[in-house]
């Protein structure tokens, strides 16, 4: 069965390898952690804590990105 995570409204399957943890998300999405806030099933995240935080089947994530304009 395959593992999913919904990820800014939108469910994405994962096969059998959920990433273990926000960090590993964000680098298999090519998201610079630098640039993102994320928001775990209704918790922000502080960026300090990405590498520690697990993610489980159904989690629902919510991704904002800082775009520069000018």
């Amino acid at each position: 069965m395959d593992k999913r995570l919904k990820i800014n409204g939108q469910v994405r399957d994962f096969g059998d390898q959920l990433p273990a943890t926000l960090s590993e998300l964000l680098k298999l999405l090519e998201i610079d952690q630098a640039t993102v806030v994320a928001e775990v099933d209704g918790r922000i995240i502080p960026r300090t804590a990405f590498a520690q935080t697990e993610l489980k089947e159904d989690a629902v994530i919510e991704l904002v990105r800082f775009v520069g304009g000018g």
